[in-house]
Formats: C-alpha cells, structure tokens, sequence
C-alpha cells in the first residue's frame, strides 16, 4: 500500500532578527576581543540573512527575556530549567498553530480532525508532558482515542524517522491518517564560550516548526514516499553530539562533519537507489537539510550536482537558517510549490544528525 505525504505547512515564531542583529547582540555579551572577532567572523560566512526566535532577545529591541546581562554586559547563562520552561510555554502554542494549518489546508479534500488516526511529534529542543502532542489533540478537535508518539533527542534528522513511522502505518492500514509536526527552539540553547563549535552553533540554529498529513490517499499535490534509508557513519560519533547540561543543552559540531559528509554521501546515495530499485543515472532533484553553508558545498561538490541544484537548500538556509528537524520540510515545501514547466523529477531528501546519522528519504513529487 503506497503512502503519501500532503497538505505540507510551515511555521516560524514572531521575533524575526537579521544574522547582523544577532552578531552584534552575541558580541556586546562578551569584553573579550578574540571571541568577539571569531564571532564576526563566523557569522559573516555562515550564508544566512534572517533567522526566527520565539524570543525577543536577539534583535534590535531591547526587550529581554532570557539571555539576562550582569551591569558590566557579559551574559549570565540561564539554567536548563529556566530555558525549558519556555521552551513548555512557547511549543504548544506553535505545534498547535503549525497543525492546525494542516487541518484547515485538508478540509478542501474532505479530511477533517476526526479523521486523523496517528499523531507523531518529534523534538530534541525540550520536555514537557503533557506535551505539544497532547495539546494538539485536545485544541484540534482530534479524538481522544488516536495514538501518538514522540520521537525526542534525535536532532536534525529527526523528520525521516517520523514519515517512515506514518508511511508504515499508513502501509499496514490505508484507512490511517497520520499528523507529522516536528518542531524546534533552538535558540533557547545558546551558549557563550571560546569553542568554535559553540560559536558555529549560534550562528546557525533558529526555531521553527513544519507538519504534514500522510495517508494513502493519492494528493492532489504532495509527495509520493517512495522509500526510506538510514545509515551511521563510521567512526564519527565524536563529531556531533548533543547533551543536557546545567546551562542548556551542550552541543558539539564539529569544524569537520562537512568534511566526512562529503567524504562518503556518494556511495550511501548510489547504495539507497540501488535497494531502492531506483536506476543511478536517473535525474533528481534534491532537499538536502541546510546544517550549514559548507555542508551544502561539500554535498554538493561530492554529488558532482550543478551549482543551482541546491537552490531550495539555500534558500531555506538564508531565510531562517537550520531549524533542526522541520528544515528538510521547509525545503520540501520549496520544490513543491515552485513554478516549473518542466516535469516533476524524483527527489533525493537528506538530513544530517548526532551519531553521526544520515537519513535519506526519496519522493516523487505530484503536482495538479
């Protein structure tokens, strides 16, 4: 039984800032010179003009809601408490918005609230329960019997375990309809200190959240899941990690994940068309997760793709930078409603996480 992904939307929280904005505010948060120009430098290469915040700390207003100085202006790191206590009062809200977006985009087929059998949520940004899951279900008007799950902890790659999930639902009973919202704080989770990695991380990551519906029934634009696959790479767990700590979550990213990417990204793609049955000269488009401007250029490079085949990628990575696990949709939605004359190619969707993970998802797009 085939599945199918439709009725894709996206969201972002209001506090929007350029990366200039927040360069300057995460500058004037520390007196020491080395950081401050690793700082400028960092975020002037990193390929983003906008990111979003559920916080207003980062832009030109001088409200505050977080990230509190001491007198002399250096920053005074929020406790994990403090920062997931946001992260219970601003994910709800937004799940339900991003959902319900969903819902009201499927009513034009006739799908209705009661019709959603599965809610899958997935997050690695915070902890709350009830949860989002729950809020959706009882602000929605979805039955109080349909089953959810959480996929927590997983990071950036985190959207293709959640359609797999719903794609097998979907497979083992055609009349499922499953709810897929990944959703993300990132910004909660800034820290300040002289690792690069850290400094990488804050000039990347935003907030955001994307949910779709998958069902078997053919859409009137959507995708065509066509397959999935899952693959570690070798020797790498140290590059990417991800851990709570008593000042938020530290992350590790290291300098070289673009570089082992694109040492082996290759021979995982020809490997999941050939067990896929999919011919390896075949044409395709691509979404691949924006973790960064120098992972797209290594992928790209790796992949021998012209220089426009990443378009989607940069422009969701210009736009609102990496949002963790919603970004890959954002950069579906960007195929999908795109104007093109030319017939819709099978794309070849990639995403990037701890471990270090690489997921892989291969859609035909269908389009009126």
């Amino acid at each position: 039984m085939p599945a199918f992904l439709h009725h894709l939307t996206t969201r972002v929280p209001p506090h929007a800032y350029s990366q200039e904005q927040a360069r300057e505010r995460l500058k004037s948060w520390t007196s020491e010179r080395r950081l401050q120009r690793l700082i400028h430098a960092v975020y002037g290469r990193s390929g983003i003009d906008h990111r979003h915040s559920v916080l207003p700390d980062f832009g030109g207003s001088a409200a505050v809601e977080l990230y509190h100085s001491q007198a002399e202006g250096q920053l005074l790191p929020p406790s994990t408490a403090q920062r997931n206590a946001v992260y219970g009062r601003e994910s709800g809200p937004l799940a339900v918005a991003t959902a319900g977006g969903v819902l009201t985009a499927a009513a034009a087929d006739g799908i209705t609230a009661a019709d959603v059998t599965h809610v899958i949520f997935a997050s690695c940004t915070g902890f709350i329960n009830p949860g989002p899951d729950y809020q959706m279900i009882r602000q929605l008007g979805l039955r109080p019997e349909v089953q959810r799950f959480t996929l927590g902890f997983m990071g950036c790659y985190a959207a293709f375990p959640a359609l797999r999930m719903a794609a097998q639902f979907c497979e083992a009973d055609p009349t499922a309809i499953v709810l897929v919202v990944c959703l993300e704080l990132c910004t909660l989770h800034m820290q300040l200190d002289l690792r690069p990695d850290t400094i990488l991380a804050n000039s990347l990551f935003a907030d955001g959240a994307a949910a779709c519906l998958v069902s078997a029934r053919p859409p009137k634009a959507g995708f065509h899941l066509l397959g999935f696959a899952s693959h570690l790479v070798a020797q790498s767990e140290t590059a990417m990690a991800w851990e709570i700590g008593d000042q938020g979550f530290d992350l590790v990213l290291s300098s070289y994940v673009p570089a082992i990417l694109g040492s082996g990204i290759r021979a995982l793609v020809d490997a999941a068309q050939a067990r896929l049955g999919l011919a390896a000269d075949a044409p395709l488009d691509w979404a691949v997760h924006p973790g960064g401007r120098a992972i797209l250029d290594q992928v790209e490079k790796a992949l021998e793709l012209p220089k426009d085949a990443l378009w989607a990628s940069r422009r969701v990575l210009r736009d609102f930078g990496n949002m963790s696990s919603p970004t890959v949709l954002f950069v579906l939605k960007e195929l999908l409603v795109q104007p093109d004359s030319t017939p819709a190619l099978p794309c070849c969707a990639m995403a990037f996480g701890p471990g270090l993970t690489v997921e892989l998802a291969f859609l035909q797009p269908l389009t009126p």
